[in-house]
């Protein structure tokens, strides 16, 4: 597993994730996370910019907005009043000053353990490490069966180092070798992981 980040991580560098724009990077970073949902990030950027540009990466301000005004502003990540009630939703919760856990945040409407989980360990900085659908996507073609998502993520947390930092670091470069490489139709010309999978397919 450590040989699998050092060859991406050789590859691409360190990523940085995750990229915020506002003085308030841990809400910014919740919201983020929210809107990220069956969407692309260059269509969250858009959103995000938006609520920065009318001072709404503040938890005083999202309070205050109506959902439908929120949806409209967030339009461009998709799935917006959905993700607008989620927000709302959230705030709610924040504002409650419930112990911030994996077990209350999945007790919020619309939040799942991907978005639990990210909103953890980027905003709250908890080792736990997130599955998304490029992570199961390039372990599965790395041979590694067990696809169910606390299956997969207890797996890999049991074989790298219990550390924030990593689990950060090899969660932004499997999105990395996701996008660039292992995409739904694989491009496996100078993958750094093609001599590892078990279904190379030019």
């Amino acid at each position: 597993m450590l040989k699998i980040y050092k060859k991406i991580y050789d590859k691409f560098g360190p990523q940085g994730w995750w990229p915020v724009i506002s003085n308030n990077p841990k809400l910014e970073i919740c919201i983020g996370a929210i809107l990220t949902q069956n969407t692309s990030w260059k269509n969250v950027e858009k959103s995000i910019k938006n609520l920065e540009e009318n001072n709404l990466l503040n938890l005083k301000q999202l309070k205050k907005i109506k959902t439908k005004k929120l949806a409209l502003l967030i339009k461009s990540s998709g799935y917006y009043n959905q993700k607008a009630r989620k927000i709302k939703e959230f705030v709610r919760f924040l504002s409650s000053n419930k112990k911030i856990n994996r077990e209350n945040l999945l007790n919020i409407w619309g939040i799942g353990p991907e978005t639990a989980d990210s909103i953890l360990l980027y905003a709250y900085n908890q080792p736990i490490f997130v599955i998304d659908a490029y992570t199961k996507r390039i372990f599965e073609r790395l041979g590694y069966k067990e696809q169910d998502y606390d299956n997969l993520q207890k797996f890999i947390i049991k074989n790298i180092p219990k550390k924030t930092k990593i689990y950060k670091e090899y969660h932004a470069l499997l999105v990395k070798l996701g996008k660039e490489h292992c995409r739904t139709k694989p491009i496996c010309n100078n993958c750094p992981l093609s001599s590892n999978c078990r279904t190379l397919t030019s």
